[in-house]
């Protein structure tokens, strides 16, 4: 096998991870939405995010990866804020 298929099947393997860690996540995020139902708070939550990303940035510890862990980070709090608006028209 050559560098190029040994990489590949890393990225499977970490892709397959992934997936059950996002499925707990939005999970979580089902959790929260029903909390802001229940409680009438906006989904958007600002300093959360913002405190979220700084830890999570302290955590990576990596400047040469922080342009894209931001990027990813970003998309799945838009993922996660999309599905908690979508529960919450839903309970309308």
């Amino acid at each position: 096998m050559n560098e190029l298929e040994q990489a590949r099947l890393i990225i499977n393997d970490v892709d397959k991870e992934m997936i059950a860690l996002f499925k707990k996540r939005m999970g979580a995020a089902k959790m929260v939405a029903h909390y802001k139902i229940e409680n009438n708070l906006p989904v958007l939550d600002i300093k959360r995010e913002e405190a979220l990303k700084a830890k999570n940035l302290e955590l990576l510890a990596d400047g040469e990866l922080e342009e894209y862990y931001l990027t990813f980070i970003e998309g799945m709090l838009k993922a996660s804020k999309d599905y908690q608006k979508h529960l919450v028209e839903s309970e309308k």
